[in-house]
């Protein structure tokens, strides 16, 4: 009888090109996404050697992290507009898709994956941008990687790894009125600190997380890299399979190639008996509305609560506490209740899809930004 396995090694297993003699991974690569940053470099490094990308039909660029909100074709920062520019003429050179400023599939790179259905349960996705770990809400392992890496599933569709830890994060109940995806991931993430999860893989379960939409999902897993996490992960599921059923995506199987996609995805939840290295069990019922006071998500306290002493901040030194302190201009025993908001900011790339901008847009009804308070809204 063969041993029980987790989500992550059916996925990791299934990719195992070859263990070198090192002991680390070659990995073969389903997708790689692409953006303006993290690429230039690599495509420069293909031009110096004469190499080829090896799979464009399995590469997907598109421009999102130097995207101005307004005016969006005028770009006024140099070094913007020159990274743009040279990923227009790389994807040219090299054949590799782009979605770019004229595309109305353009967007946030780990929004436009799912929805174009270009990540897929049980595929292994990378691009150079540390919040790859969204796309495992769906059940794919999915991480960020640096340039020389991109350079090299470019010109080889496969990656060298080390193999990670498992985490599983089991979040038991139901979580209480206006507690959302965040506040689970921001709980989490305050109990362990922002290098609690360092080396491993989460895999996200529990009552909870199954009664979570696709988009929370993602803002679960997007957030894994918070915690110090190499990816985050939530089996597939009914509400996974919908996704794909509901709404026929250009990248994904349709009909009856989707049913039998389908009939394999059933096959990757973990099995019963899966040995984790860690486990950790939170009782959702019991997370209030989250919020971070200080220098990083770490510093997070529940909606009502008190700005914290210094020496009671978990994973942190007092030092580095009062640092955050002092820097944010805050005073411990403060409810955060009475801490003046200057600047709303709505989007990024764990929260800017529609259900986050329904949630928001209906707190705005009936209501104007206040005075003295900035507010963007970024999709």
């Amino acid at each position: 009888m063969s041993k029980p396995k987790t989500l992550f090694e059916k996925i990791w297993e299934k990719h195992l090109v070859a263990t070198l003699e090192d002991g680390t991974a070659l990995l073969y690569i389903d997708r790689q996404l692409v953006h303006e940053v993290t690429s230039p470099q690599a495509f420069e490094g293909l031009r110096l050697t004469g190499r080829r990308v090896r799979r464009p039909d399995l590469t997907f660029a598109t421009m999102d992290h130097n995207v101005p909100t307004v005016d969006r074709y005028n770009i006024k920062d140099e070094i913007a507009r020159a990274q743009i520019e040279a990923l227009t003429q790389n994807c040219k050179d090299f054949g590799v898709r782009l979605y770019d400023l004229n595309s109305d599939q353009q967007g946030i790179v780990h929004v436009i994956g799912p929805d174009l259905g270009i990540t897929l349960p049980g595929t292994t996705i990378v691009c150079g941008d540390s919040h790859t770990s969204t796309h495992g809400a769906f059940g794919a392992l999915a991480f960020g990687i640096g340039t020389s890496e991109v350079e090299h599933v470019l010109a080889t569709q496969t990656l060298r790894q080390k193999p990670a830890k498992t985490f599983q994060v089991e979040f038991r109940g139901k979580p209480g009125p206006g507690v959302t995806a965040k506040d689970l991931v921001l709980k989490f993430i305050g109990l362990i600190g922002t290098a609690g999860a360092t080396g491993h893989v989460l895999e996200y379960t529990g009552e909870a997380i199954r009664a979570l939409s696709m988009e929370g999902r993602m803002t679960v897993c997007n957030m894994s890299i918070e915690a110090g996490a190499k990816a985050g992960m939530i089996a597939p599921d009914e509400t996974t399979f919908e996704f794909f059923r509901k709404v026929e995506r250009p990248f994904a199987p349709k009909g009856k190639d989707l049913e039998a996609a389908i009939a394999y995805w059933k096959t990757l939840p973990s099995d019963a008996g899966a040995v984790y290295d860690k486990t950790l069990v939170i009782d959702a019922d019991k997370i209030a509305p989250q919020i971070t006071w200080g220098t990083s998500p770490g510093m997070v306290i529940d909606a009502d609560g008190l700005i914290p002493q210094p020496d009671k901040v978990p994973g942190l030194s007092k030092k580095d506490a009062e640092h955050a302190l002092e820097y944010m201009g805050l005073k411990p025993g403060t409810p955060i209740g009475e801490v003046p908001v200057d600047v709303v900011f709505i989007g990024s790339c764990t929260n800017s899809r529609i259900e986050d901008l329904r949630a928001a847009a209906k707190v705005f009804q009936g209501r104007k930004v206040a005075k003295g308070v900035q507010a963007m809204v970024v999709p």
